[in-house]
């Protein structure tokens, strides 16, 4: 079933003064119109390949093959990757109960390990504790020269080498980078050569926070045993409207952005809440922080993005939220959970001193929950964005990533930015390599 939008609690008529004007969204609006034609007109002339993954299906086989090769006999899978590089698989393999607190360390192997913040002691740990001759790595870099995963396959390397598992490394281990290219040098690419390491080749035309849609993000998924196919055929669902020439108010992810970027402009909202009530969609909201502040955060252009998850951060950051300052626009994402997870005994919440809870099941109060912060945050005049998931699969899931890609593109369009860029990431990272030479 597909997502459902609505951003009748951002409105001015019905949440008051910090809600955005009809005159203003309007405006924002016909803006979107010159910013949809730009992307169609990627699309015709394949100028952006992210347009083009929801219809193809010719490299899933590849990725199906990796993920049964490097899953068999195996009882741990490494990812190396950081940033986009992992995020989006993280997402992914959300939906198979990776990372979900409870569940994510009880289910059937293997087990899968992203390992996308450099810590020495994390690294160093992992590496001595896990039986490392029926684990996998996957070394991850779009260029073959992020520093962080460089470091963390030589680590690797070397313990095999340590445990006598020299011979075995083309079996336990996979690169996933750009093609090799005349003149350009992917590190990646030649440490791993150098060992017979088979590889899988980065789409050159995809950045790493938009790769969800590659065998970036599809690879983790298909360990897991998720639909890959129907993750694609959902964001195909989000780039419908889009490529039919509806109106931009009628396309979810242009609608969207228009709010936030009219909201900025017109009401000083420069701080955009990504709230989501399942854990599920945990890893969901800081994939799109990485997408929507690394695209949009140039020449002292875009907004904030904030994560939360639902409803633990009601008792933490939702006192900000109501009664802080309005600089804020929050999205709040809601599931079908009412009727779902353990019933509550009546006599045992009588005891409690909760007989509202009684024959009550968890889902009821998590989707209870859900609609009253989205209600309270609008009768305090906080500009709200909802959505509304009825499943979360992997075709809502692809559904949700394909609109948040393409609403952070057209808002660096009306921004007049480069969603594809990181000028000041780069700057950071040349830095750091003359810190350590030094």
């Amino acid at each position: 079933m597909p997502v459902i939008q609505s951003i009748d609690s951002a409105l001015e008529k019905n949440i008051g003064a910090h809600g955005v004007s009809a005159e203003a969204l309007e405006a924002v609006l016909a803006r979107a119109e010159d910013a949809l034609t730009w992307v169609r007109g990627q699309w015709l002339l394949n100028g952006l390949p992210l347009l083009h993954l929801p219809t193809a299906t010719d490299d899933l086989p590849a990725v199906q093959n990796a993920a049964s090769a490097l899953s068999a006999g195996a009882s741990d899978i490494v990812l190396l990757g950081t940033g986009g590089s992992s995020l989006g698989g993280q997402t992914v393999a959300q939906l198979a109960g990776y990372g979900v607190p409870g569940i994510g360390a009880l289910r059937e192997g293997p087990r899968l390990h992203f390992m996308d913040n450099l810590d020495p002691d994390s690294f160093g740990a992992l590496l001595d504790k896990l039986p490392l001759a029926t684990s996998r790595f996957v070394a991850i870099s779009k260029s073959g020269g992020t520093g962080e995963t460089l470091m963390q396959t030589i680590a690797t390397i070397s313990a095999l080498e340590d445990a006598r598992l020299k011979g075995m490394i083309p079996k336990l281990m996979l690169g996933l980078t750009e093609p090799a290219k005349s003149g350009k040098r992917n590190g990646l690419r030649d440490l791993l050569g150098s060992y017979n390491v088979p590889m899988l080749e980065h789409d050159t035309g995809v950045g790493g926070r938009f790769s969800v849609l590659t065998n970036v993000g599809l690879l983790p998924a298909a360990m897991l045993g998720l639909d890959i196919a129907a993750i694609r055929q959902g964001a195909g669902d989000a780039i419908k409207p889009l490529l039919a020439k509806q109106p931009a108010a009628q396309i979810p992810a242009a609608l969207g952005a228009a709010l936030s970027v009219a909201l900025a402009e017109t009401k000083g909202k420069g701080i955009a809440v990504m709230m989501a009530y399942a854990d599920r969609l945990e890893r969901f909201t800081r994939w799109y922080v990485q997408l929507w502040a690394e695209s949009l955060g140039k020449d002292g252009k875009g907004t904030t993005p904030i994560a939360a998850l639902g409803p633990v951060d009601q008792h933490s950051q939702l006192q900000l939220f109501i009664a802080g300052p309005r600089d804020k626009l929050f999205t709040v994402i809601t599931t079908d959970r009412a009727g779902r997870g353990p019933r509550i005994d009546p006599a045992l919440a009588n005891l409690a001193g909760e007989p509202v809870l009684g024959g009550k099941t968890i889902g009821d109060l998590v989707a209870a929950q859900g609609r009253a912060t989205a209600e309270t945050l609008a009768k305090n005049g906080c500009p709200v964005r909802t959505l509304h998931l009825p499943t979360i699969d992997e075709r809502s899931l692809g559904e949700l990533l394909m609109q948040f890609m393409l609403e952070t593109i057209i808002a660096a369009q009306l921004l007049g930015v480069d969603a594809f860029d990181q000028p000041a990431v780069e700057e950071g990272k040349v830095l750091a390599k003359k810190y350590l030479s030094n």
